[in-house]
C-alpha cells in the first residue's frame, strides 16, 4: 500500500503512484469562509487536522519559522514596518532575531516527526525570503525605496536572515527529512515581479546561493511562494537552483501548461483556479480540472486551488470539488 508520504514524493519527483495527493495546500482555511460553512451545516469547532478529515483530504504537516520575539514591536497596520533605519534596526536586532524561535520549531518538528517516519503525512519547512523578509520590518513603501536609499541595510538583513535561517536549518535536519524546503516570497503581483532582474541578482541571489544547497543536501525540492504573476522569475529562480513554485494564481495570468511546456520537471503546486468554485456549478468545477489534467499527467506537479478557498465558495461546491479532485488525481496516473 502507497503511504501518504510515499504518493507526495512521488508527486515531486514526477513518478507515478496509485494517485496525486488530495490537499488543501494554505492549510487554514479563511475564517469567512469557515463560519460561512458552518452556517451552511459544516459541524462547528474543528482544527486544521479535523477539516482535512472532515473533507477526507490527505494530510500534510509542517512549520513556517517565526523569527521574532514575542515582545518584538508589531507594525501599525497591515504593510506598515516596524523599522525605518539601521538604527532601528541595531536597537531591534535581537528580538527580530529571538533565538528561542529556533529551539521552539525544533520542538515541533520533535513533536510531529513520529507521522511523517510512519509515513502517515509528509513535511515541509518554510523560512522566510530575501524580498518577503525585509519588507516585513521596513513595510511596503520604504522597502521599495530602500533598494535605492539603503542598500546596505538591505545587505545586513539579508546576510542575518541567511545565518539565522542555516543555524535552524542545520539542525532541523538532524531531526527530519523533509519533502519541501520553501522560502516565504511574495515577490510578483498581478502584472509581473515588483523588483527588476537587476535588483534580484543584487539583493536576493547571493542570499538564496548561500542557503538553496543545504536545503538540497537532504533530498527535498526547493520551492518559493510568491502569489501574482511569478513567471518572467521562473528562470531568475532556475539560476539560483529553486525546484519550484506555488501558488501559481490563474487570475493573475499564470499558466501552468504554458511553464510546463517551457519547463518539463519544474515543480508546481496548486495552480487550480479557486474563483472557478464561486457558485459556477459542477461543469466549471470539472472544466477547471480538465485544463490542468495534462500537467497533472506530466508530473512534477501537486494540484490544489491557487490560494486558500475564499468566502463565498459554498460547502457543496467544496464538497463536490473534492469528490472531482480525487477522481482526476486517480485519472492523471492512467
Amino acid at each position: 500500500m502507497v503511504t501518504n508520504r510515499e504518493r507526495y514524493r512521488a508527486a515531486l519527483n514526477g513518478e507515478k503512484a496509485d494517485r496525486l495527493p488530495v490537499v488543501e495546500w494554505c492549510g487554514i482555511w479563511w475564517d469567512k469562509t469557515i463560519a460561512e460553512w458552518v452556517e451552511q451545516g459544516m459541524p462547528e469547532g474543528m482544527d486544521t487536522q479535523e477539516l482535512y478529515a472532515y473533507f477526507g483530504l490527505d494530510r500534510h504537516d509542517g512549520l513556517w519559522l517565526n523569527t521574532r520575539s514575542a515582545d518584538c514591536p508589531r507594525p501599525a497596520y497591515h504593510g506598515a514596518g516596524i523599522i525605518k533605519n539601521r538604527a532601528d534596526y541595531d536597537r531591534l536586532h535581537d528580538k527580530i532575531f529571538c533565538r528561542d524561535k529556533i529551539n521552539m520549531a525544533l520542538q515541533k518538528i520533535r513533536d510531529e516527526k513520529s507521522m511523517h517516519d510512519r509515513g502517515e503525512t509528509p513535511y515541509g519547512i518554510t523560512v522566510d525570503g530575501y524580498f518577503w523578509f525585509p519588507r516585513e520590518l521596513l513595510g511596503i513603501e520604504n522597502h521599495l525605496f530602500s533598494f535605492y536609499d539603503q542598500p546596505e541595510l538591505l545587505h545586513r538583513i539579508n546576510q542575518d536572515l541567511v545565518d539565522f535561517s542555516l543555524d535552524f536549518i542545520h539542525e532541523a535536519l538532524k531531526l527530519i527529512k523533509p519533502e519541501m524546503l520553501c522560502f516565504a516570497e511574495d515577490v510578483s503581483y498581478n502584472h509581473g515581479p515588483m523588483l527588476s532582474k537587476e535588483m534580484f541578482e543584487t539583493f536576493m541571489k547571493p542570499y538564496y546561493l548561500q542557503v538553496v544547497p543545504v536545503m538540497k543536501e537532504c533530498g527535498a525540492k526547493v520551492m518559493v511562494d510568491s502569489d501574482g504573476y511569478i513567471e518572467p522569475m521562473i528562470p531568475w529562480y532556475v539560476d539560483v537552483g529553486v525546484e519550484g513554485l506555488y501558488p501559481l494564481e490563474r487570475a493573475s495570468g499564470v499558466d501552468i501548461n504554458r511553464i510546463r511546456n517551457e519547463y518539463p520537471q519544474f515543480c508546481m503546486l496548486q495552480g487550480y483556479d479557486k474563483m472557478v468554485l464561486m457558485n459556477k456549478g459542477e461543469q466549471a468545477i470539472r472544466g477547471e480540472f480538465e485544463r490542468i489534467l495534462p500537467v497533472m499527467r506530466s508530473g512534477w506537479f501537486l494540484p490544489g486551488v491557487d490560494h486558500q478557498t475564499p468566502p463565498g465558495v459554498s460547502l457543496k461546491n467544496y464538497i463536490l470539488y473534492v469528490e472531482m479532485f480525487f477522481d482526476y488525481a486517480r485519472k492523471a496516473m492512467n
